[in-house]
């Protein structure tokens, strides 16, 4: 076979005799020592793939000769945690909401976990300053659908908000639009009327004693005849300022027509007794409890 190398002119470096497009491959193998350290590497990864958990199976995971965990690792460490706090979560467990608020010691505690365990489980949707977002509630103003006492909290934490869970709670705005309830004229008209309550401005023209009458005949029956809500049902206040999805009029227009049905999932089962409980406290807290 013929030789096809030679010397580069600039770099006075041989060439491996390929080419393409008439660059040409100079020869410049990697340093010895950067070499056995890439062989060294793979021999590493050989015998870490045998002394720890490495490789998936079908249904778990080699343990490796050493039987290494991080979750164990993890595990032991809350168990000596829980050691620590001993008696003070035990006291915590037997206590009643109303008992943990008098109790500076256990109000303290409970703060301090139901803060960590929300920022784990709920900061995702409320935020990690529990302001919350579109669709998802603001936990520090007091305006709550489901009612802000730590009972009420509590339960909520419990058992969610349309959870399929057999004790959640089931409230739902209507779909007066899908459904044919109200004409698209008549929703216009009953979102300009909720504004109007809300202290908002409205379409110019628009007519009130029609609103205040849809409002009468299709929402009173669960937000009330004075639009104040029910935490009963779930019904927001619609009189103040605060609004889940908005208060423009294209979003209420779309609210009456299409409905609304979040979810809040149900924590029983998810978490022990004692960290739903300090959860509760921790929300209560925040400044909107009631």
């Amino acid at each position: 076979m013929a030789d096809h190398t030679e010397v580069d002119s600039v770099s006075g470096t041989a060439t491996t005799g390929h080419a393409w497009d008439g660059i040409k491959e100079l020869n410049t193998p990697l340093p010895r020592w950067w070499v056995i350290t890439f062989y060294i590497t793979i021999v590493w990864a050989i015998g870490y793939w045998i002394v720890y958990p490495a490789w998936p199976t079908i249904s778990s995971n080699t343990a490796g000769l050493f039987g290494y965990s991080s979750r164990a690792d993890v595990a032991v460490e809350l168990a000596n945690l829980e050691k620590i706090r001993g008696a003070k979560m035990a006291a915590l467990a037997t206590a009643s909401l109303a008992d943990i608020e008098k109790d500076p010691a256990m109000l303290g505690l409970a703060r301090a976990k139901g803060k960590t365990v929300f920022g784990d489980n709920c900061a995702a949707c409320h935020g990690t300053g529990a302001a919350g977002a579109k669709g998802f509630p603001n936990l520090n103003d007091d305006d709550w659908l489901w009612g802000g006492s730590l009972e009420q909290i509590q339960q909520t934490l419990l058992y969610g908000i349309r959870s399929g869970h057999p004790k959640t709670r089931e409230g739902q705005m209507l779909a007066f639009g899908k459904d044919g309830v109200l004409k698209p004229a008549e929703i216009v008209t009953v979102a300009n009327y909720v504004r109007e309550l809300a202290g908002l401005s409205t379409r110019p023209g628009y007519d009130a004693k029609a609103g205040a009458k849809i409002f009468a005949e299709n929402c009173a029956a669960c937000h009330g005849d004075n639009a104040k809500g029910n935490p009963e049902l779930g019904a927001p206040n619609l009189t103040d300022k605060i609004w889940l999805y908005g208060s423009d009029e294209a979003t209420l227009i779309e609210t009456i027509t299409n409905g609304r049905a979040g979810v809040m999932p149900a924590w029983e089962g998810r978490l022990d007794p004692t960290t739903i409980k300090a959860m509760a406290v921790y929300v209560h807290s925040l400044g909107g409890g009631k």
